[in-house]
């Protein structure tokens, strides 16, 4: 009789070399100098997929956004800086063959280190930087003892590592007006979600293996009609977690009449906007669902066309939708079912309230409303107060913490040494941070400079700001994630909502004006389970946030000190590239002017001919627009009263003109220096520091009455009852209010009985009715054996 035959599973013999597939630990990079690396073309790319017919293989969001671009991005600043790097490189070809002429061509020593040199100056042909030995020294890095202080401190009284024990706090007003949503299984999937085909298709082929947090939550709400107000940390999918349920909803449309729009999404800016177009085309790619996008910078004309068409879903920054409202015929908001309002504090941060307001009146009010930020503000909840009836609240996170796989490094810039900032920063991206980085500033005037500064130096570099036209923003942008661009300066702009893929380490030029600022911009790396550093240049002006952050750092925050040599180095290449840098700026000055020139002659030209200019109107007069910029200007302008007075008012006045101006010319900054650069950047997040703490001590509008329940405690004066007000008592809907009231009724109502009785003469004993007064007014004063059982 034959044995059957069994798989067995083969032992690892001792002799037997078995492959190692674990990645490499995120603790175990040290983030130090390292030579580049050549990049090699693989021959064969590992994420190849077959398609299955060709409208799929040529489908690309970005192909399908360059209808909106009336002309393409003109971006001359490479070629400039190609051509004084050029010029530079002939300098000083011309100079090493003067020393050779002086000093022979024997020395070949001297021949090897003035080539080095040279391609350490300006970098090699294919823009790739060359170090030297001495550039590889590696920095200090050191743990704050601080955090680890305070983690252990945490540990010993029970709270938790690194989470601070959130104490009882006074009952919220706004607790009446949310309903907290019903608790959601974190194991379910999107099959499980009752989503249609179409959609689940969109989703495989996005790669989404399984729902976040706010995704699971949100969804199954949101597929019921409630309004929502979620709020969650940024990188955690909210953009899909509102388009999905709004997308299954729009499949069963009715196809008969005419095509109307029926969901606007409204977001802050316009790049967001773009990102929100892209990621909506590609969950309807397998639907029949228009989508069209109505952002500033772009073509108006093709917007108007598109919205025309009435397509399904609009999304839309808040001024040039108004834009269209006012200008654009057969386009309202009379039809919109579903409005969403996405990262809902950065739009009323870049004031758009009155924006707001408006489109909010312009809507029905049977709409669904969804409402998402990342931080929520009292502005934001006067917003949701406003805009949204009986929502559902979603907080999954409310976005205090950082990323938990973040690694945090500061570098400290001692007093007297700001002007070293364009040179640390030069260090960290030639030496350390080459490829994948995003570099944050304050102001546009310094993001242009840096960018000229890292062009210079041979790091391939592009920019992101408002200064720029909106095609060159979002060819900067397509740039950075084709990785053509291995680093990204930006302001604040890009600093909300964004997701780039592959950012691995985020620089701050200057500390921003608050925690939140911070958390927003490390935000751009360490998203969606993937680790990342953030760099984070300190003065002392800003040690207090910089104790914020490490104060509210779950990890260890370590600081990184650079050699003092290289500082010197790389301040004195930042030194020699100054000249270049202020040619490249006249160039561009010259250029702007004669632009401005040409559009002013066109205008006249357009005007002789007699054709009219197009006037498009706004919903603000020019007199409300201006006191509206004057209400929201950072820096107030400079009060010019007339002086009429007497000679000897007079001559006060003149001492103080000269006092005023000796202060101006010591206040003067010159933004030749590095230093004057800095105190720029430094007085501006000063500025942003003022408004938001202005903005915390204005008093809050008063929506409704609320009358916190007393407490026990120990003293005297809090033990008594508070005399409670008319509107408390009204709106106090608790069992035991209702039994307080219905008392009281039946308590005055007995009185009046007592009383007719006492005026008719019916009750002639009056030991027995001044007996009843007595009881009832007892009665009538509640004290703590209120409501409480007669005893028998």
């Amino acid at each position: 009789m034959s044995r059957p035959k069994y798989d067995l599973i083969k032992t690892i013999d001792d002799d037997e070399e078995v492959t190692d597939f674990s990645e490499p630990s995120d603790d175990e990079e040290n983030f130090q100098p390292t030579k580049q690396k050549v990049k090699r073309k693989a021959d064969f790319s590992t994420d190849f997929q077959f398609v299955s017919s060709v409208k799929e293989y040529n489908a690309d969001a970005w192909d399908d956004l360059t209808k909106y671009i009336n002309r393409k991005a003109k971006n001359k600043v490479d070629d400039k800086i190609d051509a004084h790097r050029k010029e530079r490189l002939k300098k000083n070809k011309e100079l090493k063959e003067q020393k050779r002429e002086k000093n022979g061509t024997s020395h070949e020593s001297e021949e090897s280190e003035d080539d080095f040199s040279e391609n350490n100056d300006t970098g090699s042909d294919n823009n790739d930087i060359v170090l030297s030995d001495d550039e590889l020294k590696k920095d200090d890095i050191k743990v704050k003892d601080r955090s680890v202080k305070r983690a252990e401190l945490l540990r010993r009284k029970g709270k938790g590592t690194g989470v601070l024990k959130v104490e009882a706090e006074e009952p919220d007003p706004e607790d009446d007006f949310f309903e907290d949503a019903p608790p959601f299984d974190e194991s379910t999937t999107f099959n499980q979600m009752n989503l249609s085909r179409p959609l689940l298709k969109a989703i495989a082929a996005m790669n989404f293996v399984h729902p976040t947090p706010i995704q699971a939550a949100t969804i199954p709400m949101a597929l019921q009609g409630r309004d929502i107000c979620g709020c969650a940390a940024t990188g955690t999918g909210k953009t899909a977690a509102y388009m999905l349920p709004v997308l299954e909803r729009l499949l069963y449309r009715p196809n008969q009449g005419a095509t109307t729009t029926r969901v606007l999404v409204l977001v802050p800016t316009r790049e967001l906007g773009v990102q929100v177009y892209q990621v909506t085309k590609q969950l309807a790619q397998f639907t029949s669902v228009e989508v069209g996008l109505s952002v500033g910078g772009l073509d108006v004309k093709t917007q108007e066309i598109v919205l025309r068409k009435n397509p399904d879903i609009v999304i839309a920054t808040p001024g040039r939708l108004i834009d269209h409202i006012r200008n654009t015929p057969s386009f309202s908001l009379d039809s919109i079912e579903v409005l969403i309002l996405d990262e809902a504090d950065r739009m009323l941060d870049e004031n758009f309230s009155e924006q707001m307001k408006e489109i909010v009146k312009q809507t029905a009010r049977t709409r669904q409303t969804m409402l998402f930020s990342a931080t929520m503000t009292d502005q934001v909840e006067d917003l949701a107060s406003v805009s949204l009836s009986k929502p559902v609240r979603i907080f999954v996170d409310n976005n205090s913490q950082v990323a938990f796989n973040l690694r945090q490094e500061f570098i400290r810039i001692r007093d007297g040494h700001e002007g070293d900032r364009e040179a640390i920063l030069a260090a960290l991206v030639c030496r350390t941070f080459r490829d994948h980085a995003m570099v944050f500033v304050t102001t546009k005037r310094q993001a242009h400079r840096v960018r000229l500064l890292l062009g210079l130096l041979g790091v391939k570099v592009g920019e992101l700001h408002g200064d720029l036209t909106q095609p060159q923003r979002l060819e900067a942008l397509r740039r950075f994630k084709d990785e053509e661009l291995d680093v990204l300066v930006a302001t604040d702009v890009a600093a909300r909502g964004l997701d780039i893929r592959g950012v691995k380490s985020v620089i701050n030029f200057t500390m921003p004006a608050a925690l939140e600022h911070y958390i927003h911009r490390v935000g751009r790396t360490a998203r969606a389970g993937r680790s990342g550093i953030s760099v984070s240049l300190a003065g002392e002006k800003e040690r207090r946030i910089v104790r914020e952050v490490i104060k509210n750092a779950t990890n260890p925050v370590k600081s990184r000190v650079i050699p003092p040599e290289i500082i010197s180095k790389y301040r004195e290449k930042c030194e020699v590239l100054k000249e270049d840098i202020k040619n490249i700026l006249e160039e561009e000055f010259q250029e702007r002017q004669l632009n401005k020139l040409e559009n002013q002659a066109n205008r006249a030209e357009k005007m002789l001919k007699g054709e009219q200019l197009e006037k498009r109107d706004w919903f603000q007069s020019r007199k409300e627009r201006e006191e509206e910029k004057e209400r929201l200007r950072l820096s107030e302008k400079p009060n010019k009263e007339k002086a009429k007075s007497s000679k000897e008012e007079k001559k006060n006045l003149k001492d103080v003109k000269v006092k005023d101006k000796k202060k101006n010319k010591k206040r003067h900054i010159n933004d030749d220096t590095p230093e004057g650069r800095v105190a720029k950047e430094m007085e501006k997040v000063a500025l942003l520091q003022a408004r938001l703490a202005k903005r915390k001590t204005k008093q809050k509008r008063m929506n409704t009455v609320y009358d916190k329940a007393s407490t026990p405690s120990g003293n005297a004066a809090s033990r008594k009852r508070k005399i409670s007000s008319f509107s408390t008592d009204l709106t106090d809907t608790s069992i035991k209010g209702v039994k307080r009231i219905r008392y009281e009724a039946n308590a005055k109502k007995k009185m009046d009985e007592i009383q007719k009785r006492k005026s008719s003469g019916v009750n002639k004993n009056t030991k027995s009715f001044n007996k009843k007064m007595t009881k009832l007014k007892k009665s009538e004063k509640p004290g703590k054996n209120f409501g409480a059982k007669k005893k028998r």
